[in-house]
């Protein structure tokens, strides 16, 4: 994990040059996904990951999001199906371990809300995302939360007899509440 977080302070670097970059506060934090299997949504979520996370709230254009999920810890809370997540037809966890967004612009979108935009990479595929957030901040603590859909066969997950629509929706949401310490007041 101190590799990941490396990797990401690296690439958020230029911007931490002119602005701190925040600490995750992961125990309460999240990231969570919900599809559709067979008309029944199915919420999982990602156990472990790590953000850089570099925004002054008055100059967020100058800002950088990094996220690095580990792809083998996803879960949908029963083992055996956590089992087939980590095979080629889902996330390939043998190939792909880990996924990640890296920010490409931010701006502001009224007070405490922003759209983020950049790349999100899952099992190798890279897709541009814009992903809606709004950031509450209480003293040096700051929590943002946010919620985008992706097309899950943009990125390759659920092949072979899983890529029919009828039975997994191509449609998931993913949710997000990171709680950091260290943003500059708005």
């Amino acid at each position: 994990m101190k590799a990941v977080l490396a990797l990401a302070l690296a690439l958020v670097a230029g911007a931490a040059l002119a602005q701190p970059v925040a600490t995750l506060d992961p125990a309460r934090s999240e990231i969570t996904f919900t599809s559709t299997q067979m008309g029944v949504p199915v919420e999982g979520r990602f156990r472990r990951f790590d953000a850089a996370i570099a925004l002054d709230p008055k100059r967020p254009e100058t800002g950088s999001v990094g996220i690095t999920l580990d792809a083998t810890s996803a879960t949908l809370g029963i083992a055996e199906t956590d089992a087939e997540l980590l095979k080629p037809n889902w996330f390939d966890t043998a190939r792909f371990a880990q996924a990640s967004f890296r920010s490409t612009a931010i701006r502001s979108t009224g007070a405490g809300r922003y759209e983020v935009a950049g790349t999100l990479t899952v099992k190798g595929s890279a897709q541009p995302v814009v992903v809606p957030v709004t950031l509450v901040q209480q003293g040096a603590m700051a929590t943002a939360t946010g919620a985008f859909t992706i097309k899950r066969l943009a990125y390759r997950i659920g092949e072979a007899e899983w890529a029919d629509t009828s039975l997994v929706a191509n449609d998931v949401q993913v949710r997000f509440k990171l709680v950091v310490n260290g943003l500059p007041p708005p």
